[in-house]
């Protein structure tokens, strides 16, 4: 099964994948041409970059290719008062006393970095469609379980989210 993608992640693949081949394409050519243009390739290092940027902009165009050819678009099917796709969620991590905040998003713009876990993740499948006050138990794959309360829940938009690079 591919990635579980919402109609705004494919959008936004999409776009990216038009401008890769309409506009970074274009100028990786003209890039390649130019340093090929400045004689020996055997020690031209503007051309092995050129090439190298031009090989990266198409690896990454077949991989967003790939992924919306296998893509399964999902709508959020949670209730205004549960956690959700897009979701702010306040957690209370009963072995620590402290709370965090996370946003609930698809895979491809997880960032646990920045606060945004995958609906994929032990933390987000445990969370996903609970309500605040609940009390869950989070199974990771470590299998060390730990028990955490949803404090509080907030729907906000996720629309300018970026699509993880890799």
């Amino acid at each position: 099964m591919g990635e579980r993608l919402t109609e705004s992640d494919v959008k936004k693949i999409q776009e990216e994948i038009d401008h890769r081949i309409l506009v970074v394409r274009k100028q990786a050519l003209e890039d390649v041409k130019e340093a090929r243009a400045q004689g020996d390739l055997s020690e031209n290092f503007e051309y092995k970059a050129a090439k190298q940027f031009k090989n990266k902009n198409e690896s990454r165009i077949r991989y967003l290719q790939r992924v919306l050819a296998n893509a399964k678009v999902i709508k959020d099917d949670a209730a205004e008062d549960e956690v959700g796709l897009d979701t702010e969620v306040d957690i209370y991590y009963i072995d620590d006393d402290e709370t965090e905040t996370y946003r609930l998003v698809t895979s491809i713009r997880g960032d646990s970095l920045n606060g945004r876990i995958s609906i994929e993740s032990p933390l987000g499948k445990a969370i996903r469609k609970k309500k605040v006050g609940d009390r869950v138990t989070v199974h990771p794959d470590n299998g060390i379980s730990y028990d955490i309360i949803i404090k509080g829940l907030r729907k906000v938009d996720g629309s300018d989210d970026e699509i993880r690079s890799f």
